[in-house]
């Protein structure tokens, strides 16, 4: 036996994956014989490091793909990496800042060259990690959102997008961040409550005395105010329609105007109409043919139309402005409101919503039949209720802002000649315009990374070229991943899947949670409570985060990561080595053969059958993506049924002198054993194939090995049945002793009184077992009799004595009982006097009431069996 002492993953993690990398196991064939299996890596952005959720997402996938390999699919797991136009650019704009650099001083060229630099690095790296955690990826086809493949498909979606009228550039609100400098989609804006007020202010009616009044929680944007709406049914203003009014701090004219949009009952029931700076303003002024008077610039600072605010910062302004109505009169009332106040996801900065010429997605044709999947079933959300984020978000849809003003991500393939101003919009530039001018320029923004990333199901197999992957694995199967991401990302799959190739991109979304700090909170950088998976595979080794991450873990819940879980898991890697280790012991120098069913014991006969049922459930609870009740029922049966009662049961026969017996339970130990490495390889993917390796006549790696499937032959329910009995007989006894403190090493005789003769053989056909994990030194096994002074188990086989004098010194036991009676008694007495002390309980809280009379039952139940126990000493 080769097997070293202890479990140490240190020793052999590398090893291992570096082996599997060589010999191509992770590389998926188009194999017209095999059926595909396909999953899409969700691919990380290049700006970070591997962190828990990562290795949360990446685990759940490898344990599938890893399944699905072994069950015999032609199984492939494409990875790759995001360029993350927005975290990238600033990350490396950081960089450049803390040099003494901007990247207007490189030039677009020369910062591209430094973004791709930082591709490699930190691209690389976050691919170095995943292989450490052990993702049997195929590294052959690895893709990056920027690489010539997937640049091909950009260009030719937008160019089709284009050409069908779905996408188009105009002048709109879209969501600005005044920090990053960039258009955001809805997706990319988080909103976050914050206390604010409402500032009412007075706009006057131009020749009269009369004054309306407006509230608003942006008093800056009121420099671009261009009309005051009303509802046309509030009869307060109807008088005022048509009416003009003065615009306070600028004496601009704007006219007062009816639209539906206003509610009534709302604040004033005034609203004032912005339209460069506010969305449903906006619509109100297309219909309203109002002007669109823009005052703020693209970093958040007031303009030239701002008139003496100009240049100031816009909370600047407005504080400013604030106290300037105020000192002119305009300022009713100032009222506290909080209010959601959206962000960028990026860098937390409180957009601005503003009007700004942008290229756009048109959504709603594109969104219909992606709603209709859904909604049909031709894709299904694990769990289902994640499909009501979905629908929520593509039923509301609205035209999808896809610029950014950016310079890493894919340059918009639009054209415009300079000598005519023709836009031609190609995935190739253009040669010449048909006023034959040569040349061109091209759009400067950049693409959404969304907008490339919403194609990756497909173009990451060749698209739009016609190969073979791209015929054989596409659809993909399953989609894993965090559910915050499902409106930045899947539904844009979604419907970029059914626009492009006719279909659907996969059939399952599975959503899995967020893992939490141990109390908790989101793992964040600012609170300090992030965990560097790295760093505890160092410690821990991959399988032990592995096996902790997903173990028991209801699927799209979120979960805690506590050191104990690691622990607990870094024990079950011990469980298995050690039982591997004891068979390997055994196996030595013996020549196993195959499996005698006709001289099966009936601990054989049990564990092949829980070992098939496991088995069953196991299967069907991957199809359901249930992993986190598949690693519970594998913990259990490993470490109760297959540790620590089976090669208990076994150790009477492997010691005794039956050379046939032996032989033929090493060969079910050896069997059950193989079995077992399969069913948790997935999961635990390096101790599994490690062991495996130890063991004679197996293939030459775990990998490719079938996965073990349910077999009616063997299935002993009889005899199951009958060692779950003894089992329990067992147990019984166990809890008898532990209760009374009898050491291991002190063994008794037991009388067993059995229920029938068909108990009494079960019990005379387990005998060796009994004495064994019993702790017995004689049985005695009758139909019938009385027995004074002993301590019974009842079970369904029967009732077992054993002496009490056998057990415990009497008369120390006596005395120790009756030290717990007093204590006891001193309990029940304080609880029955709290109950009794009616001023007390006339005030308590309901909460503490209850406490207290369930602390009354509790210790009158303790008293009674401390009181029988005494009794029986005493008998």
């Amino acid at each position: 036996m080769s097997l070293e002492k202890s479990y140490n993953p240190q020793e052999f993690e590398k090893e291992l994956y570096d082996n599997w990398e060589k010999m191509g196991y992770f590389t998926a064939k188009v194999d017209k014989d095999k059926t595909p299996f396909t999953i899409m890596m969700p691919p990380p952005n290049i700006t970070g490091q591997l962190h828990l959720g990562h290795a949360l997402d990446n685990t759940i996938q490898d344990s599938i793909i890893r399944h699905k390999r072994m069950q015999g699919y032609s199984a492939l797991w494409l990875p790759g990496t995001d360029h993350a136009s927005i975290a990238t650019e600033v990350k490396i704009v950081e960089k450049l800042a803390s040099e003494g650099i901007s990247k207007e001083d490189l030039g677009r060229e020369g910062f591209l060259e430094k973004a791709w630099d930082w591709k490699k690095q930190y691209g690389d790296t976050i691919i170095k990690q995943l292989k450490t955690l052990g993702s049997s990826c195929d590294w052959s086809r690895i893709a990056f959102t920027m690489d010539d493949k997937c640049s091909k498909a950009v260009k030719k979606v937008f160019v089709e997008l284009y050409n069908n009228g779905k996408i188009y550039q105009g002048n709109r609100i879209i969501n600005w961040c005044p920090d990053c400098k960039t258009a955001l989609s809805d997706a990319e804006v988080e909103y976050e409550e914050q206390d604010s007020f409402f500032w009412n202010i007075k706009y006057a009616v131009k020749g009269s005395d009369e004054f309306i009044v407006v509230a608003t929680t942006r008093p800056e944007t009121m420099l671009g105010d261009t009309a005051v709406a009303v509802n046309p049914l509030d009869e307060r203003y109807a008088h005022l329609v048509g009416k003009t009014l003065i615009l306070p701090l600028i004496n601009k004219e704007i006219p007062v105007i009816a639209d539906d949009y206003v509610e009534i009952e709302f604040g004033t029931g005034c609203v004032k109409i912005t339209p460069a700076h506010d969305p449903n303003d906006f619509e109100v002024g297309l219909r309203h043919n109002l002007a669109v008077v823009r005052v703020m610039e693209d970093d958040g600072t007031m303009n030239a139309l701002a008139g003496k605010y100009a240049g100031l910062d816009r909370f600047e302004a407005r504080k400013i402005m604030v106290e300037d109505l105020k000192d002119l009169g305009f300022l009713e009332k100032i009222v506290p409101h909080s209010h959601n106040v959206g962000t960028c996801y990026r860098c937390k900065t409180i957009i601005e919503p503003i009007v700004s010429k942008q290229w756009f997605v048109k959504m709603e044709e594109l969104a219909s039949p992606a709603i209709k999947a859904v909604r049909e079933g031709d894709i299904n959300f694990v769990p289902k209720r994640f499909e009501n984020i979905y629908f929520s978000w593509m039923e509301n849809i609205r035209d999808w802002c896809i610029s950014r003003q950016l310079w890493w991500g894919h340059r918009i393939p639009a054209y415009t000649c300079e000598k005519c101003g023709e836009m031609i919009v190609s995935v190739d530039r253009p040669t010449m315009c048909k006023c034959s001018c040569e040349n061109f320029v091209q759009d400067e923004d950049v693409l959404d990374t969304w907008f490339s990333s919403a194609l990756w199901p497909f173009s990451t197999l060749g698209y739009p070229d016609n190969t073979a992957d791209l015929e054989y694995f596409y659809p993909t199967n399953v989609l894993a991943t965090g559910y915050d991401i499902i409106f930045f990302w899947v539904a844009r799959m979604i419907f970029s899947g059914f626009n492009s190739m006719g279909e659907a991109p996969f059939k399952d979304v599975l959503i899995h949670g967020l893992i939490r700090d141990s109390e908790g909170r989101k793992m964040s950088k600012s609170l300090g409570n992030g965990i560097d998976p790295l760093e505890v595979i160092s410690e821990y080794g991959a399988d032990t985060l592995r096996f902790s991450l997903i173990f028991g873990v209801a699927t799209g819940s979120d979960s805690r990561f506590k050191t104990e879980k690691l622990d607990n898991a870094r024990n079950f890697m011990n469980k298995i080595w050690n039982a591997t280790k004891f068979a390997l012991m055994n196996f030595d120098g013996k020549e196993l053969g195959e499996i005698d069913y006709s001289n099966l014991t009936l601990a054989d006969k049990w564990i092949l059958t829980r070992k098939n049922q496991v088995t069953q459930e196991i299967n069907a609870n991957m199809d359901k993506y249930e992993l986190g009740v598949v690693t519970q029922k594998l913990y259990d049966f490993v470490w109760s049924e297959l540790c620590d009662w089976y090669i208990e049961l076994i150790k009477p026969v492997l010691y005794g002198d039956d050379e046939k017996a032996i032989k033929n339970t090493l060969a079910v130990l050896e069997y059950v054993l193989k079995d077992t490495l399969k069913l948790l390889h997935p999961f635990v993917p390096f101790v599994t194939e490690k062991l495996y390796q130890e063991l004679p006549k197996v293939e030459e790696t775990i990998m490719t090995a079938k996965y073990p499937t349910f077999n009616k032959n063997e299935v002993f329910e009889t005899e199951k049945g009958q060692m779950e009995q003894i089992m329990e007989l067992v147990k019984g006894i166990r809890t008898v002793r532990k209760s009374m403190d009898v050491p291991p090493s002190k063994r008794v005789d037991l009388e067993i009184v059995a229920l029938s003769n068909d108990c009494k053989k079960t019990l005379e056909a387990s005998m060796n077992y009994i004495i064994k994990l019993g702790f017995g030194k004689n049985i005695n096994i009758s139909m019938n009799g009385e027995f004074e002074n002993t301590q019974a188990v009842v079970t369904t086989l029967g009732t077992v004595h054993m002496k009490i004098s056998d057990l415990v010194d009497i008369e120390k036991e006596k005395a120790r009982l009756e030290l717990e009676l007093d204590k006891i008694q001193k309990e029940l007495d304080f609880n029955i006097a709290k109950l009794a002390n009616e001023g007390f309980m006339s005030k308590a809280p309901e909460k503490l009431k209850k406490s207290i009379l369930e602390n009354k039952e509790k210790f009158e139940m303790l008293k009674k069996n401390a009181q029988e126990s005494l009794e029986n000493l005493t008998k």
